[in-house]
């Protein structure tokens, strides 16, 4: 990857991650809530439906911008080294080394923003000191395992297919897709990989709201999917599911147009 090419990921990717994070952040706090262990209306219900948002626009240029940056990247190295009839098996490396390093400016933001949803009486601010105070820098990364094992086969599928759907149209229509194209396959891509993976959402969110010192806060998430079911069965599993693919089937529909559009303009 040249500069150029880095910098247009950069870019491209930082201004995607913020333009569907604070689009779509109403539905992310509906989703939390509902994934909540005290239950949608005690988490706050359709109060505060913003909480938490400070941390989501802090974070969101650069996760999003580390993704694209070591996805591109990682997928214009192994192009180089691999053929083109395994270009799956590329997409899927790169995007599963992409999201271990925006988990690492993800996952800080997420539980600040995620227990601030949970809590919408408090400020993002005194749940970042008191998150500090009361379990340290570790405490910022209470849910890291969960989060990387619930990003990674979220990528596995919906980036591998995202891909393939583009390239399905671009032969149907012998040329290059417009933005919205690569926006409408990235809508559907993302929709799938949502509801494959919700259940590991679940536990995610789980992990980070738990009290110090609980079980459930030791990050394993086979007990916490396993205590779900036990409480809620499968429904309690997939708790959440319509917001979340709401969420993301719009926002992948946001994200990777407008990924694609800036890309474009840049290059």
């Amino acid at each position: 990857m040249d500069r150029r090419d880095f910098m247009a990921s950069l870019v491209a990717g930082g201004c995607a991650g913020m333009c569907v994070d604070l689009t779509l952040f109403p539905l992310d706090t509906i989703k939390t809530r509902l994934q909540s262990p005290q239950g949608f209306h005690r988490a706050g219900g359709f109060r505060g439906i913003y909480a938490g948002v400070p941390s989501a626009a802090i974070g969101s240029f650069p996760n999003a911008a580390a993704f694209f940056v070591t996805y591109e990247g990682t997928k214009a190295f192994l192009a180089g080294c691999l053929p083109a009839h395994v270009a799956p098996i590329t997409h899927m490396i790169a995007a599963s080394l992409g999201e271990v390093v925006a988990c690492l400016i993800r996952v800080p933001t997420e539980v600040v923003k995620q227990r601030t949803q949970a809590s919408p009486s408090l400020h993002t601010h005194h749940v970042l000191l008191s998150t500090l105070r009361e379990e340290g820098v570790r405490g910022l990364y209470r849910g890291f395992g969960s989060t990387v094992l619930r990003e990674i086969p979220f990528s596995l599928v919906q980036f591998p297919l995202w891909e393939y759907l583009k390239t399905l149209w671009r032969r149907k229509q012998g040329g290059q897709l417009d933005s919205w194209q690569a926006a409408v396959c990235g809508a559907v891509a993302g929709g799938v990989a949502a509801f494959v993976t919700t259940p590991l959402d679940v536990a995610k969110t789980r992990i980070m709201l738990a009290k110090v010192g609980t079980t459930t806060a030791s990050g394993y998430i086979p007990p916490v999917l396993y205590e779900v079911w036990k409480r809620h069965g499968v429904s309690g599993l997939f708790a959440g599911s319509i917001p979340r693919m709401a969420f993301i089937s719009i926002g992948g529909f946001i994200f990777l147009g407008a990924y694609e559009k800036v890309r474009h303009i840049l290059l």
